[in-house]
């Protein structure tokens, strides 16, 4: 697939893109910096100017295809993960502004352009647990996509009108708008630095619902995304199977969620972010699973 891939170059899209990239997807990274990838090709623009998004998705995606001499391709799909990533790394109104608009100049671009598959970045956070002030507990476990999202931070507020907005343009064009409520990103290399850590002090897990997705694992379910048609709108968790400390699913509920029901029987190192219905509806399938990068001091 021909793909414009907005924020190729942060956390997640930097592993997302090459995993892409090696199944033989072309894709054009839209970001203010440039992808360290000589396969990718870059173009530097602003997600919150409706003109540029417009430009990006009608444009040639490099010099190569010129060549032929029959006009600028159309692209198949577009995935979308240009945000400021969290509170605090900004005002909470530009956070809002930048995500909450730039998600609307990119699903509107796409779906004017007819562009029929739209894979969006949402968040865990949109359960307002991640960001709270102070601790709040899921309403039960596994938190599911059903759960309520009552967040209260401009960082969640925002991915929640996000996730209104992809509903809104599903509605009126029918095409494939699927997003994605990723749990905390790991890259490779935090295993051996982080996940000690995260062993002596699972409380340090605690807003993450003690749960988390690979990178490259990440990049598996957008890749089924587009090769999944026909489900209209969707929202997906994107986590890995199990949690990222080193204690079962019982313990855990005794140690921190005590009180909280329970709705179904879970596995003994089932993560508590339930990544059920991508499994289901998407046939993904984690391949990268903490234990393969560091030593588990309980076997």
């Amino acid at each position: 697939m021909r793909i414009l891939f907005t924020g190729g170059s942060g956390k997640a899209g930097r592993h997302v893109v090459p995993y892409l990239l090696d199944r033989g997807h072309r894709v054009v990274n839209l970001d203010l910096v440039p992808l360290d990838d000589p396969r990718v090709d870059n173009l530097a623009a602003d997600i919150t100017d409706s003109g540029q998004v417009f430009n990006a998705l009608t444009g040639y995606a490099g010099l190569d295809e010129l060549e032929p001499g029959t006009g600028v391709l159309r692209f198949d799909a577009v995935v979308h993960f240009a945000a400021i990533p969290r509170i605090l790394l900004r005002p909470d109104n530009e956070t809002f502004r930048v995500n909450s608009i730039g998600t609307y100049n990119v699903i509107e671009a796409a779906v004017k352009l007819g562009i029929r598959k739209v894979v969006f970045a949402s968040s865990e956070t949109t359960y307002g647990i991640c960001f709270a002030d102070g601790e709040r507990k899921p309403d039960y476990l596994p938190v599911d996509e059903a759960h309520p999202t009552l967040p209260e931070d401009s960082y969640a507020m925002s991915k929640v009108v996000n996730e209104a907005t992809a509903r809104s343009f599903q509605q009126r064009s029918g095409f494939d708008i699927y997003g994605l409520r990723i749990n905390n990103v790991i890259e490779p290399h935090e295993y051996a630095r982080d996940f000690p850590v995260y062993f002596e002090n699972p409380e340090r897990r605690r807003r993450n619902m003690f749960a988390y997705i690979d990178a490259r694992d990440l990049g598996q379910i957008v890749d089924r995304c587009l090769a999944t048609d026909g489900l209209g709108f969707e929202m997906f968790n994107a986590a890995n199977d199990d949690h990222s400390v080193n204690l079962t699913t019982p313990e855990l509920i005794a140690r921190f969620y005590e009180g909280v029901p329970v709705t179904r029987e879970m596995g003994e190192y089932e993560s508590f972010y339930s990544n059920a219905k991508a499994r289901r509806m998407l046939g993904f399938s984690q391949e990268h699973d903490w234990r393969q990068h560091i030593f588990d001091p309980r076997g």
